[in-house]
């Protein structure tokens, strides 16, 4: 049967995850109206690039673990996948919270929490480029305008308007225009279109230092990209995303009172070697929008008409 046309999956898999881990996946989504996720009330899609093709998955909880199907050529190289989507091969060992109060109380409220692992390194290579020195929601309105208009439909019985991000041929191949009508600069342009040339050497089976290296030596790509890629890809628990804008002054406010630099983040993370991330997206989830607001907001990203 070809599994474009198949009507309950593909193939499918049952991963022994509680209903929380769809939520751990749907942390992926760049931005609520990203076209490669698709959240309905009983399941959320993904449309995905696989080394085998485009892959659609449906993902539902059930009472045992959450079920997942796939379509596509690239089906089961996507099911291969879900567990690190759910965060199940996330590994807490070593883990200290209790070295800090404040951390300590954010691992209670959030004993849940999993980083995930997309396995999808090209994609969240380009998304981590666009989100470069611009304010979020302009990024994510610009990876959405690229991909309805390049990508390809979600293969399967996937819902309206699901695509699958385009191959870096693709991206290497977009003219000026195409660039300027989504928002993006030459800078970051630019930086797509050099990696998209050498994107075949950053693959997911690397170890998160040995992509980062890989990808910084793409002219335009530093340490922040470079951290943000091997955090969302590999499930990086390490991964620390220096040059951000805010988060050392979160960092700093959450574990001092007072605001860091770069320096001194990395320095307060330092207890927690091996497992950096982890913290960072602990502080995040319990004090963003509780501390102080330091310094100009990241310019707009509008369209060049």
């Amino acid at each position: 049967m070809d599994p474009r046309a198949a009507p309950d999956g593909d193939a499918g898999v049952v991963v022994a995850a509680p209903a929380v881990a769809l939520r751990t996946a749907l942390g992926l989504r760049r931005g609520a109206g990203d076209p490669t996720w698709h959240a309905t009330p009983d399941a959320v899609w993904h449309a995905r690039p696989t080394p085998e093709g485009p892959a659609t998955l449906r993902l539902r909880a059930r009472p045992d673990g959450v079920e997942a199907h796939a379509w596509g050529p690239g089906a089961r190289a996507a099911l291969a996948d879900v567990p690190g989507l759910l965060g199940r091969l996330d590994d807490v060992t070593g883990f200290a919270a209790h070295l800090h109060p404040a951390v300590h109380a954010a691992a209670r409220a959030h004993p849940d929490l999993r980083l995930p692992r997309s396995g999808e390194v090209w994609p969240t290579l380009v998304t981590a480029v666009l989100e470069q020195r611009v304010v979020g929601l302009d990024a994510h309105a610009s990876w959405r305008r690229l991909v309805l208009r390049h990508g390809e439909p979600a293969p399967g019985p996937a819902p309206a308007g699901l695509r699958v991000c385009p191959a870096p041929g693709v991206w290497a191949s977009l003219p000026v225009w195409e660039w300027r009508g989504a928002g993006v600069d030459a800078q970051r342009s630019g930086a797509v279109q050099r990696a998209a040339v050498v994107a075949h050497r950053f693959t997911a089976d690397l170890e998160p230092g040995e992509l980062a290296r890989r990808v910084r030596t793409v002219v335009g790509i530093g340490p922040w990209t470079a951290a943000e890629t091997t955090a969302r890809a590999l499930g990086d628990p390490d991964a620390v995303q220096v040059g951000d804008a805010h988060l050392p002054h979160l960092v700093g406010w959450a574990l001092t009172g007072r605001r860091a630099d770069d320096a001194g983040m990395l320095h307060l993370l330092a207890p927690w070697a091996g497992h950096r991330q982890r913290v960072i997206v602990l502080l995040e989830r319990a004090y963003r929008g509780r501390m102080p607001t330091y310094g100009p907001r990241a310019p707009r990203a509008r369209p060049l008409r």
